[in-house]
């Protein structure tokens, strides 16, 4: 099985024994804005979900969210909205077809065994969205970052293996593991947020991926999460009824931290981002 990848600025005024008044700028007040947007690829209908702050002035740096092996459901979207938040444009994409959720393993593993058994179509879906994202009015196209969630994590190493690249590449409990190996040349920053008591993820493959990673001379970093298991971004996570499967609000926040500080460090922080990044309440469970 393809198994299974917050920094707000608050400016505070401190007045003290001022023989003045001060004069203090007003802030653009946060205002997110989400569209549904419906795309193809081929003849396969697909649906994507893109948030951004109209408050933010000019083009900002484009972020794709893939989604975990449930589908493009609630948690993507909102993993969207909290980069909008931070000031940037989220794209929360769609790997498997327009209205394939799951809420049941079975179906979960059927959708994900479709959309990966031949790369080129997976890659074709991919494209697709990264060239709406690039398209979009509100994006600079040449500051595109693409994160991943436990198969979304799988996706986006598996765009960077095949020679795309991109600003910051990340993945939040997502799957290292691939028949391809990244090659040297690709100047891709890639982050990985890892639970260190996720059993789907084995030290093995964590182990194999720093190899690769090394080897292909890639500037990586590896965060590992104390007690946090698999899914641990998800707020129902617990709700499947899986073992191994639990949602960390600790690991969730540091995680998401450690996300918004490398896309600082890699693409800058859009002006008047001032909105409120913590996480949201999903309607979705995660794998």
């Amino acid at each position: 099985m393809h198994a299974p990848s917050s920094f707000l600025a608050r400016l505070v005024i401190v007045s003290a024994c001022l023989s003045a008044p001060v004069a203090v700028p007003a802030l653009a007040r946060a205002e997110i804005k989400t569209e549904v947007v419906d795309y193809s690829q081929g003849d396969t209908k697909l649906q994507g979900f893109v948030a951004w702050d109209s408050a933010v002035s000019g083009k900002r740096p484009g972020v794709l969210v893939v989604h975990e092996w449930w589908g493009s459901n609630q948690h993507a979207r909102n993993q969207a909205e909290r980069l909008a938040k931070a000031g940037y444009v989220g794209f929360a994409v769609d790997m498997y077809g327009k209205g394939k959720v799951a809420t049941h393993p079975n179906d979960a593993k059927a959708f994900m065994a479709e959309a990966t058994s031949d790369f080129s179509r997976e890659k074709a879906r991919f494209d697709a969205a990264l060239v709406l994202l690039k398209q979009r009015p509100e994006v600079d196209p040449t500051k595109i970052a693409a994160i991943g969630y436990c198969f979304g994590g799988g996706v986006v190493l598996d765009m960077l293996r095949s020679g795309e690249s991109f600003s910051l590449v990340a993945t939040f409990h997502g799957a290292l593991g691939s028949k391809q190996q990244l090659k040297p040349g690709n100047k891709t920053r890639v982050l990985v947020m890892h639970g260190a008591a996720d059993p789907m993820i084995t030290q093995e493959q964590l182990a194999a991926f720093k190899k690769e990673m090394s080897a292909a001379h890639v500037r990586y970093e590896v965060s590992e999460y104390p007690g946090a298991k698999h899914g641990f971004t998800n707020p129902d996570a617990d709700k499947a009824g899986m073992p191994g499967l639990a949602y960390d609000a600790k690991a969730d926040e540091a995680s998401f931290a450690a996300l918004l500080k490398a896309l600082k460090e890699q693409v800058g922080v859009p002006s008047a981002a001032h909105g409120d990044s913590k996480p949201t309440t999903s309607t979705g469970s995660t794998r």
